[in-house]
């Protein structure tokens, strides 16, 4: 059994009398006014099972009882059936009531709220009004008024037209907001050096608010008609300069300190065949193809005569007339 505010766990619904002196078969007169009037909506058939079973009952007065149901309705988990039965001195028992009622578990909508509670900024639209409260806290009178109508158009013609201005906390609840939405803690301030209150597009407020903040009048500026705080900056500001840099990109310098070179083999001259004795040996020039010319004019230029030594005779003086003799540095060969 539920908790319902008025139902005794310890008594048992279907044995307790619906009203007083009454009997308790008036549960199931209650049970068949629920299943009429979900029937009405959703079919006999469906209101029968939208019914469930008894959850008990509370006494409202000396004459009615409210006996509850579980409801099984899609979209109402946690509500009732509520069925009012009353009966007056030997009258027939009969239904008062048969409503829905939210329980513990429901889902239900917030509680109503003024309409003037519920506005929010930026809900204003065009043709909408929105009247302030008289005792609106934000507003202050600004002078003494009089009921006498002559006074009252004096101080119109004199500049007191304005019946109410901002208080003190009302200029303080606009500087805390305007802070908060243009101030020196949004990501546009942040990111630049430059600050409005230096800045020659900013046109300050008049009254108290003037020191801490004023209006931008740059129209390439993000904030452009707004009221903007003296701690704002953007990237627009009037005193900026710009170094011009090289429109070329230039390479950052690489120096080579020969760590990374890698060493290429030098070609060798290549050695040159012994020719047999008695043959004329082909000139090798062991100057490349690819020489400079200097270097190969040198090459190509006539040798000097070899000067003979000593030993060179003693050679020729101990070789056989037919034996040919070896040339220096190499072995012996026979033809």
């Amino acid at each position: 059994m539920s908790a319902i505010t008025g139902i005794d766990p310890e008594t048992s619904p279907a044995d307790a009398p619906a009203v007083p002196g009454r009997p308790a078969g008036a549960v199931e007169q209650a049970r068949t006014a629920a299943v009429e009037e979900a029937s009405a909506d959703i079919g006999l058939r469906a209101g029968a099972a939208a019914v469930g079973e008894h959850l008990g009952f509370v006494v409202e007065d000396e004459v009615s009882v409210s006996h509850h149901f579980a409801a099984h309705l899609a979209g109402y988990h946690g509500w009732w059936w509520s069925v009012t039965l009353a009966a007056v001195d030997d009258g027939p028992v009969t239904v008062s009531e048969v409503v829905l009622l939210p329980g513990a578990e429901a889902l239900v909508a917030p509680a109503w709220v003024p309409w003037q509670e519920r506005i929010r900024p930026g809900d204003l639209g065009p043709g909408d009004l929105l009247p302030t409260e008289p005792d609106d806290s934000r507003l202050v009178p600004a002078y003494v008024q009089s009921d006498d109508p002559a006074v009252e158009e004096v101080a119109v013609e004199v500049g007191l037209g304005r019946t109410r201005v901002l208080s003190r906390e009302g200029r303080l609840q606009a500087a805390e907001r305007w802070r908060d939405a243009r101030g020196p803690g949004s990501d546009l301030a942040r990111a630049v050096t430059e600050v409005c209150g230096t800045c020659g597009f900013f046109t300050p407020l008049a009254g108290s608010l003037r020191a801490g903040f004023g209006v931008c009048a740059n129209e390439y500026a993000p904030a452009d008609g707004s009221a903007v705080s003296v701690e704002f900056g953007c990237g627009a500001h009037s005193e900026l300069k710009v170094e011009q840099g090289s429109p070329v990109h230039v390479a950052a310098l690489v120096y080579d300190d020969g760590t990374d070179l890698e060493r290429v083999p030098t070609a060798t001259a290549p050695v040159a065949d012994v020719e047999p004795a008695g043959e004329e040996p082909e000139p090798v020039s062991p100057v490349a193809e690819d020489a400079p010319a200097a270097v190969a004019d040198a090459a190509e230029a006539p040798a000097a005569p070899a000067a003979v030594t000593d030993s060179d005779e003693a050679v020729e003086e101990v070789a056989a007339p037919d034996e040919p003799v070896a040339a220096a540095g190499t072995e012996g060969v026979t033809s």
